[in-house]
């Protein structure tokens, strides 16, 4: 049930957006620029991160959109679930990840006992630092979006749990401010 009077059991972000628009265009700009934009991190591996650091902060509504949205992209769901329950290890993500996805997986439940031990690990698995700031800006992001959704108290979509061929197609096929400009978020 959503926390704001204004806002109605079943409204999702749409409507929150509109609700506060303040800020609502550059955020979907830093969600392009983040997620979208030439990365040493593909897109897929990107939103498998959003999906990881939602669940990991127990996000429902973060959590349901960013594995779907990993889906579109080719990860696989249960992929995604074992990951949040278990670990970059026990997901059999790709060896390179694991490194990667641990260092998410710390700056996301205490980021102030990030080590350089922890970096070293990833660029010894073959990333750049490039990469390694995409991670961190994607974690961030999300730690942000899932606080947003979740004080909002904004439920998951229904199309999270069962997502069509044209629902994962239109995710690969959009971005961030073109969702925004269909939805009359933003011009």
């Amino acid at each position: 049930m959503p926390r704001y009077p204004s806002l109605e059991t079943g409204d999702h972000l749409e409507a929150l957006l509109r609700r506060f628009p303040r800020g609502v265009k550059p955020l979907l700009e830093l969600h392009d620029a983040i997620m979208r934009e030439a990365s040493d991190l593909d897109v897929a591996t990107r939103e498998l991160i959003a999906a990881y650091v939602s669940g990991l902060n127990a996000c429902a509504f973060c959590y349901g959109a960013h594995k779907t949205m990993a889906h579109a992209f080719g990860v696989d769901p249960g992929l995604v679930e074992t990951l949040v329950q278990s670990g970059p290890e026990a997901a059999g993500v790709d060896a390179r990840l694991i490194p990667l996805l641990a260092y998410v997986r710390q700056i996301t439940l205490d980021p102030s006992k990030s080590t350089d031990a922890q970096a070293e690990a990833v660029y010894a698995a073959g990333w750049s630092e490039d990469a390694l700031y995409d991670a961190v800006a994607t974690a961030a992001l999300y730690a942000y979006m899932n606080r947003i959704l979740d004080g909002a108290g904004i439920a998951p979509k229904p199309v999270f749990a069962n997502p069509s061929e044209a629902d994962l197609s239109a995710r690969r096929d959009g971005d961030y401010a073109g969702w925004g400009r269909k939805a009359g978020l933003i011009d």
